[in-house]
């Protein structure tokens, strides 16, 4: 059996996707699986045995530049790419009109959530099976339903298996003793701030425990410069690809993170991570799988779901640096 997955961003909803690839692999050992990513995620699928290629889109870029890209001919090779096979079944696993536009262009029988499932309604006219899947449960499970109906097996119960760790089974068994702060991501709500950071630095490295950082633009480096200054035993990242980012969380004894898409990669690792929440909230995106720990504030503007607060970050009040540490402390111990 032939698939086209349409899944382009972003890298938590890439991730995401990955344990319904998993549940399909196992009822269809053929399962040959091609896929319709962000150009930036590409390297994503290619770690998950049951695809075979990866079609990278860059409407990120492309939207900047529509003319340019349709007059010197990238869209027109994109479609070529596209329909040089027939599927046995297309699925846009994301749900919105530009998913839906995708989809619309390969050749074979479109499937997708219907109006009252999908994120954008009108993404629903572009499929020729429309699927009813409940909105009110975590995405991974979703996503692994959606899969299910379409190619008609049986929802597994089982925890998802996101199918990309015995791609990094060398380095997985090769855990050493550090931790990764995730402090960066795209949304100012979303920031644990600085100086948290840098006090709960001081507490795991007054323990011997050794401290990465990673960053991915100039603000992020800058921050994990300043998190670097607080102790020799913390250690700045060179910017990185993906599969070089998936080997150091795969290495590491524990992750502590912000909502941010590097944190779902380290859960489809099943590192032990605890991941912090405040404008947003676990229930329906947040990590998920083995080893995941969640700390979401209380406090009554929480989760508000706004990429910019107007009450000066108060949900990140209950989340101190004491509660935090206490947690990691027990993580590290149960690991121990």
């Amino acid at each position: 059996m032939q698939i086209l997955i349409v899944k382009t961003s972003s890298l938590g909803d890439v991730i995401h996707t990955l344990p319904a690839i998993t549940d399909a692999q196992q009822h269809y050992p053929d399962l040959q699986i091609d896929w319709v990513v962000e150009e930036a995620f590409a390297e994503i699928p290619t770690w998950h045995s049951a695809v075979k290629q990866v079609v990278p889109v860059a409407f990120r870029r492309w939207r900047k530049q529509i003319l340019t890209t349709y007059f010197n001919g990238t869209w027109h090779q994109f479609k070529q790419v596209l329909r040089s096979k027939q599927y046995d079944k297309i699925i846009d696993a994301q749900g919105l009109i530009k998913s839906a536009f995708l989809t619309y262009q390969a050749i074979g029988l479109r499937c997708g959530l219907d109006r009252y499932s999908a994120r954008e309604p009108l993404a629903s006219i572009a499929y020729q099976q429309n699927y009813n899947i409940l909105k009110q449960q975590h995405a991974v499970t979703r996503t692994r339903q959606l899969f299910a109906n379409i190619l008609n097996y049986p929802l597994p119960n089982t925890q998802p298996d996101y199918g990309i760790i015995k791609y990094f089974q060398q380095q997985t068994n090769n855990k050493q003793p550090k931790i990764v702060f995730l402090h960066g991501t795209t949304w100012l709500t979303k920031h644990w701030p600085e100086n948290n950071w840098l006090n709960l630095a001081k507490l795991a490295t007054a323990t011997g425990v050794k401290i990465y950082v990673p960053w991915g633009n100039s603000n992020e480096q800058q921050r994990a410069i300043r998190i670097a200054s607080v102790h020799e035993n913390i250690s700045i990242i060179p910017k990185s690809n993906l599969y070089d980012l998936a080997i150091i969380l795969a290495q590491s004894q524990a992750v502590i993170g912000v909502d941010t898409g590097l944190a779902h990669l380290a859960a489809a690792l099943a590192v032990p991570s605890i991941t912090l929440y405040g404008a947003t909230q676990p229930a329906l995106t947040g990590t998920y799988g083995n080893n995941q720990q969640h700390l979401s504030a209380n406090v009554d503007c929480s989760p508000c779901f706004n990429k910019k607060c107007s009450v000066n970050l108060i949900c990140y009040a209950d989340l101190s640096v004491e509660k935090v540490w206490n947690k990691l402390q027990k993580l590290l111990v149960n690991k121990n």
